[in-house]
């Protein structure tokens, strides 16, 4: 599952590059990232159904758990096949200018080591890297010890630990959709991530505080509204890094992010864990929220230079239309015209 993660995490911003146009592609990345959001949902609602905790019968309990993990491998195998029939690599048409000259560009022209080295002479995205690591790292670590924070102030009441996870996880879904539509629609990449950054801030302040109070119904409500911007976060975060560092390839920006919020989740999950044992679940809090903090001030100081979104627009200026890549008739001005815009 791990290793399924590399290829799968990093997909949502080149899916939607490739088969989407401008005014939708922010959109398509956001639903896909509701995909990843969806699975992690059903984790946080499934398994306490699956594997009851039955500390008196180890062999029941071994029993529900092969039949988790069989039904997973089931349900993924049947996706491996749906994907290899159904899917494509790419439409006949580009959808939009900016994936125009990409595909006109030859294969044997591109450089992974080149991209790589790049990506991290472009300070901007530099700054992206470790804001979004932040955010979702914190996000992640969230989402492992919440069973533990509800467990510390509610004791006996993993089934609703379980419902509060999905509450944010479902919650998130939805600050995706939104977030990726709000995208399409004003194309204001910086100000929507700091804005969610900062709201992020102040709802997981207020979850902290919040948590201990005796009531439910108040973590339940809090934690959706920290899902709502933390998750609303993610395609942000993919397509800001797409725009800053066109034309390189959408994945490797992408995987590259996702690296960085994984090695950030790793971290902030066991120091938190250490903390939240500690000292309780107060304390690991406001080490996420201090990191957030951080984060805020990094996204802050990210020039907003619109690379892809630029060409898009100087190229729809001109009435340029999208062709083929094999098209035999395609003009040379078009061409040059394209690739004078970047």
């Amino acid at each position: 599952c791990a290793v399924a993660q590399v290829f799968i995490l990093g997909l949502p911003s080149r899916i939607a590059s490739v088969w989407f146009g401008p005014t939708e592609v922010s959109t398509a990345c956001a639903v896909a990232v509701l995909g990843n959001q969806l699975g992690t949902a059903i984790g946080f609602l499934l398994p306490p159904v699956l594997v009851p905790n039955t500390p008196n019968d180890i062999d029941l309990m071994a029993h529900n758990i092969s039949i988790m993990f069989y039904g997973t491998a089931i349900v993924s195998t049947l996706l491996f096949f749906l994907t290899g029939v159904v899917f494509e690599e790419k439409p006949k048409y580009p959808p939009s200018h900016s994936q125009a000259v990409l595909q006109m560009m030859p294969p044997e022209d591109y450089s992974y080591k080149q991209s790589i080295i790049n990506l991290f002479k472009n300070i901007p995205f530099v700054l992206l890297l470790i804001s979004y690591g932040i955010m979702t790292g914190a996000f992640y670590s969230v989402s492992t010890l919440l069973n533990q924070m509800i467990v510390t102030h509610y004791e006996g009441e993993e089934v609703n630990a379980g419902r509060i996870g999905l509450t944010l996880v479902v919650a998130g879904m939805v600050g995706s959709i939104i977030c990726g539509l709000w995208l399409d629609y004003t194309k204001t990449y910086k100000q929507t991530t700091l804005i969610v950054y900062i709201l992020s801030f102040i709802g997981l302040l207020v979850f902290t505080f919040t948590l201990n109070l005796g009531y439910l119904i108040v973590v339940f409500i809090t934690g959706g509204v920290l899902g709502f911007f933390m998750t609303g976060y993610l395609p942000l975060g993919f397509e800001f890094a797409v725009e800053i560092t066109y034309p390189e390839s959408e994945g490797t920006s992408s995987g590259l992010l996702n690296a960085s919020a994984q090695i950030f989740g790793i971290v902030f999950t066991l120091v938190q864990g250490k903390l939240t044992t500690d000292y309780g679940p107060q304390a690991g809090n406001l080490f996420l929220c201090a990191w957030i903090f951080v984060g805020i001030i990094l996204t802050a100081l990210i020039k907003s230079d619109l690379r892809r979104h630029n060409v898009n627009s100087g190229v729809t200026n001109l009435d340029v239309k999208a062709v083929p890549v094999d098209s035999p008739v395609e003009p040379e001005s078009t061409t040059l015209k394209i690739q004078s815009t970047l």
